[in-house]
């Protein structure tokens, strides 16, 4: 399965799970690959299963409202908040401190939670991180008409999820438009 947009924030990552197609992560096979393309920024999932679907899914329908709102400068949904709430709450966080030779010591970021509930407040926090970010008003969505992923722009001109795909259907679509009288 490929995913057309990650690398952005893990939050718009996870939203764009949900593309004009359809949901990327709507079983376990799906979240497994999805999982797979976030490799080293979240923990590590044995054996993906419903639970994580749902705890994912949540989050995510939950995230969306919630950031569509704080974009608009307008307080998010109350039950947005109380998914999000809850599933940060199911699984604190702390960190682990250890010494290892030749690196020094480090703080780890452990949750004792079970897979589901881990993977839901990991998301949650990304969710939180974006939603508290002063450049959270920056998040656009991409321009092109049947394209709903979401990005944040490095650079104040772009348009487009991906430039390469987006944005040359973009173009050609205008070059079409302005020629179709000359080809009659």
């Amino acid at each position: 399965m490929t995913f057309p947009l990650v690398g952005e924030h893990l939050a718009l990552d996870l939203l764009n799970t949900r593309t004009a197609q359809g949901d990327l992560v709507d079983g376990p096979e799906g979240l497994a690959a999805w999982l797979a393309e976030q490799a080293g920024r979240l923990s590590v999932v044995d054996g993906v299963g419903e639970g994580e679907v749902a705890a994912v899914r949540a989050v995510r329908e939950a995230a969306r409202p919630a950031l569509d709102a704080v974009r608009r400068g307008e307080r998010p949904p109350a039950e947005a908040l109380r998914v999000l709430n809850a599933a940060l709450a199911a699984a604190p966080s702390h960190r682990v401190l250890a010494w290892s030779e030749g690196a020094g010591l480090g703080a780890a970021v452990r949750r004792p939670a079970d897979p589901a509930g881990r993977l839901a407040a990991e998301l949650a926090d990304a969710v939180a991180e974006l939603l508290t970010d002063p450049r959270v008003g920056q998040v656009r969505e991409c321009e092109a008409h049947d394209c709903v992923l979401l990005f944040l722009p490095a650079h104040p001109r772009r348009r487009w999820c991906v430039a390469g795909v987006c944005g040359n259907r973009a173009r050609v679509a205008r070059y079409y438009a302005r020629h179709k009288d000359e080809t009659v």
